[in-house]
C-alpha cells in the first residue's frame, strides 16, 4: 500500500468525536474556505495601519532629506550624515525586530502592536520638532523601533487570524499597506517640497495612523493560538467561529481540535524547555535550522537586491541625474510598487509563493543590469561618477527611470512581499522566535545597504553598484530555486509537517532542502485529491 493509500485510509478511521487517532488539518475541509468574512476583513484592515506607518516612515525620510537644507545645522547635510539618520531607523528596526516575536509570544501580539504605536507618535513628535542632526538620528532611531516591532508581529498577527486558503492574501494586503504608506509620504514630500521646514510635517503626520491605530486595537480581539496557549477554548472557537462563518458547527469543531492539539504540544515544549533550549532547539534541529536558513535567507534577499536604497535616496538620485522634481520622479517609483503589489494580492495564493518568485526575479535582474548599463554611459563625461549639477542625456536618465520601474515592478510582484509570510515556515512553539530572527535578518541586511549605498556609488560607481547589486539577485535567485519550497494552502500546522516530512528522504539519507520542497508538493497535491473527493461527495459546495 502506497503512503498516500495510507494516508487516505486513517482519514477515513478517524472519529473526531472520541479522540482516537492523530488529528491533521487535511481531514478538515469547512464550507466556505476561500470565502473571506467581514470580521475577517475589519481585522485585518485595522491590522495593517501597521504596515502603512512601516512604509510612511521608511519612505518619507527621501522627501526629508531633500529639504532640509541647513535646518539641522549651519550647513546643509553630508553624505555621511544623511547615511547616519538613514541608517539609525534600521538599527532601531533591527532591534525591535529582534525582540517582537519573542515578547508577544509571552504578551501576545496585539498588546506589542499596541507598543509598536506609542513608539510611533512619539518617534513622530521628536523628528517634527528637532533641531540638530543627533536629535533627528534619536527620533529616527525610535521610529526605528516601532518599525521593527510592527514588521514582525503584524504579518504574524494577520496569518493567524487569516482563514488557511486566503493567508497569503492577507499578508500581502499588510504588504500592499506599506507601498501605500511609500506612496503617501512621497506625495506628501512633493506638496511640501517648496514649503520652509515642510520636512518637520512630512515626519510629524506618521503619528496620525498610530494614534487611530492605538485607538482601534482596543476593539481587536486576540490571535486564537495565543488564546488557546492560555487555555481559553471557547475564546478562540468564538473567534475562529467568525473566521469560518461559513463552516458547519461539526467542521467548526473539527478546526478548533485540530488547532488545541498543535497548540498544546507546542505549550508543553515551550513549559518544558526554557528560552535558551529553544534558541538552541532553532539552530542544532534540522527540522527548524531548515525553516530559519530558509526564513532569512529570502529576508536578507529582499534587502540586498538594493531596493530600499530606492525608497531612501531615490530623491537624492533623480535629483542628481537631472531631475527638476525628483520627489515627483520618486513618486513615479513607489506608485509602481504599490500597484505591482496589488498584482501580487490577486495571485499569490492561487499562483503561490514559489512559483511567483521564480517568475518575478529575472525581471529584477534584468532592470539592475539596464540601470547598470545606463549609468556607465551617461556618467561617461564625468569619470564614471555622478556629480551633482551636471547636464545628463535626458535619453539615458529616462531610461534609467525605466530601468528602475522594470526592477520596482518585479520586486513588488514577488520579493516584496514573500518574505512577509515568514510566520508560515515554523512551528507555534519557535514561531515568535523564528520570526524574531528572521525579521532581524531583514533589518541587518537593511542596515548594511543603506549604510554604504552612497559610500558605494562614489567608490566603485553607480554602474558598479548597481551591478553589484544585480549580481546579488542573481544569487538569491539560485537559493529559491534549490531551497524555497511551496507553502501556499497548507496550514501552519501543515507547513511544519512539510519540513518533518522532508527529514527523511525514501533512501534514509539525511533531509535537504529539496527534499522538502518535494514534500511540500507532495502535501499540497494529498490536499488537492482530499478537497476534490469532498466536493464530489458533497461534503462541501
Amino acid at each position: 500500500m502506497s503512503s498516500h493509500d495510507k494516508h487516505e485510509d486513517d482519514i477515513e478511521k478517524i472519529d473526531v468525536h472520541d479522540g482516537v487517532g492523530e488529528i491533521t488539518e487535511l481531514t478538515v475541509v469547512a464550507e466556505g474556505e476561500e470565502r473571506t468574512t467581514w470580521f475577517v476583513w475589519v481585522l485585518v484592515s485595522c491590522s495593517t495601519i501597521s504596515g502603512l506607518l512601516f512604509g510612511y516612515d521608511t519612505g518619507v525620510i527621501s522627501g526629508a532629506l531633500v529639504t532640509i537644507g541647513s535646518d539641522l545645522g549651519p550647513a546643509l547635510l553630508s553624505d555621511g550624515q544623511k547615511e547616519f539618520i538613514t541608517s539609525s531607523t534600521t538599527l532601531g528596526a533591527l532591534l525591535g525586530g529582534l525582540a517582537a516575536g519573542v515578547i508577544s509570544d509571552w504578551i501576545g501580539r496585539r498588546p506589542v502592536l499596541g507598543i509598536a504605536d506609542i513608539i510611533f507618535v512619539a518617534g513622530a513628535i521628536a523628528q517634527a520638532v528637532c533641531h540638530d542632526v543627533w536629535s533627528m538620528i534619536g527620533g529616527r532611531f525610535l521610529i526605528g523601533v516601532g518599525v521593527g516591532l510592527a514588521s514582525c508581529v503584524a504579518p504574524l498577527y494577520i496569518q493567524e487570524l487569516s482563514p488557511t486558503r486566503l493567508r497569503g492574501r492577507m499578508v500581502v494586503l499588510n504588504v500592499v499597506m506599506i507601498t501605500l504608506g511609500q506612496v503617501i509620504a512621497y506625495a506628501i514630500g512633493a506638496g511640501f517640497f517648496h514649503v520652509k521646514s515642510g520636512w518637520r510635517w512630512m515626519v510629524g503626520l506618521g503619528a496620525v495612523p498610530a494614534g487611530i491605530q492605538f485607538v482601534l486595537l482596543f476593539f481587536l480581539p486576540e490571535s486564537p493560538r495565543i488564546l488557546l496557549q492560555r487555555g481559553d477554548i471557547d475564546g478562540a472557537r468564538a473567534i475562529m467561529s467568525k473566521i469560518y462563518a461559513h463552516a458547519t458547527v461539526e467542521q467548526l469543531d473539527l478546526k478548533v481540535r485540530v488547532l488545541n492539539q498543535a497548540v498544546s504540544e507546542a505549550v508543553h515544549i515551550t513549559q518544558t524547555t526554557t528560552l535558551f533550549h529553544r534558541i538552541k532547539s532553532m539552530l542544532l534541529d534540522s527540522v527548524n535550522r531548515r525553516a530559519l536558513i530558509i526564513a532569512c535567507g529570502i529576508q536578507a534577499y529582499q534587502q540586498l537586491c538594493g531596493f530600499n536604497t530606492l525608497m531612501y535616496y531615490s530623491a537624492t538620485l533623480f535629483a542628481q541625474i537631472g531631475f527638476d522634481q525628483p520627489t515627483a520622479v520618486g513618486l513615479i517609483v513607489s506608485g509602481t510598487n504599490f500597484i505591482f503589489t496589488l498584482i501580487a494580492l490577486k495571485w499569490i495564493d492561487s499562483i503561490g509563493r514559489r512559483r511567483i518568485m521564480l517568475v518575478s526575479a529575472p525581471g529584477m535582474i534584468v532592470g539592475l543590469t539596464l540601470a547598470s548599463i545606463a549609468f556607465h554611459f551617461m556618467t561617461l563625461k564625468t569619470g564614471n561618477i555622478l556629480v551633482a549639477g551636471s547636464d545628463y542625456s535626458r535619453g539615458w536618465s529616462a531610461i534609467v527611470l525605466l530601468s528602475m520601474i522594470v526592477f520596482v515592478a518585479s520586486y513588488a510582484t514577488g520579493l516584496g512581499n514573500v518574505p512577509w509570510q515568514q510566520g508560515e515556515l515554523f512551528s507555534l512553539e519557535v514561531r515568535g522566535l523564528g520570526t524574531s530572527l528572521a525579521t532581524a535578518t531583514n533589518w541587518s541586511a537593511n542596515l548594511l545597504i543603506n549604510s554604504t549605498y552612497l559610500s558605494l556609488m562614489a567608490k566603485i560607481t553607480p554602474a558598479g553598484a548597481f551591478g553589484f547589486y544585480a549580481g546579488l539577485c542573481v544569487l538569491g535567485y539560485i537559493f529559491i530555486v534549490f531551497c524555497f519550497p511551496e507553502l501556499a494552502g497548507l496550514s501552519l500546522e501543515e507547513v511544519t509537517a512539510v519540513f518533518r516530512g522532508g527529514e527523511k528522504g525514501r533512501d534514509g539519507k539525511t533531509g535537504s532542502f529539496w527534499m522538502t520542497i518535494k514534500e511540500g508538493e507532495r502535501l499540497r497535491k494529498m490536499k488537492k485529491e482530499i478537497r476534490n473527493r469532498e466536493i464530489a461527495k458533497g461534503t462541501i459546495g
